[in-house]
């Protein structure tokens, strides 16, 4: 990595990097202001045996059970995204199973469990990509 080749950009990032201070204080200052809410490492799902990804729509029998189908949702660690929804669904959440068995038992012993009215599952094929929202000045 000793040749390698810098633009202008680069350089402009490593100078912004080697303010340390100065940076820190920056960028605690947008956690603050909620700007940032947070920065993550990203697992490859299918690195760690959870081949199958899949989005559940959520329909419920009470519109008062949000609360409790929300904490049973934040039990199952295959559940990685949760969203309260206008339109035909109540909840849509994102998960990740080992293979379609899996997914399966999760729809079947533990979301059905929860005293939905009915879920209507999509299995991805393939993620294509995914994307941080623009940020303009």
């Amino acid at each position: 990595m000793a040749n390698a080749k810098l633009d202008t950009l680069d350089y402009k990032i490593l100078k912004m990097l080697s303010s340390g201070a100065a940076i820190h204080q920056r960028i605690q200052k947008l956690y603050s202001m909620g700007v940032v809410r947070g920065s993550i490492t990203l697992i490859d799902p299918s690195s760690v045996g959870f081949d199958t990804c899949a989005y559940v729509g959520i329909f419920l029998n009470d519109s008062s059970k949000y609360d409790e189908v929300i904490a049973h949702l934040k039990e199952m660690p295959e559940v990685v995204e949760c969203y309260i929804t206008t339109g035909k669904y109540d909840m849509f959440v994102k998960l990740y199973a080992k293979n379609n068995d899996h997914l399966l038992h999760l729809i079947h012993d533990k979301f059905l469990t929860m005293g939905l009215g009915r879920t209507e599952t999509l299995i991805t094929f393939k993620e294509v990509f995914k994307r941080q929202i623009p940020v303009e000045d």
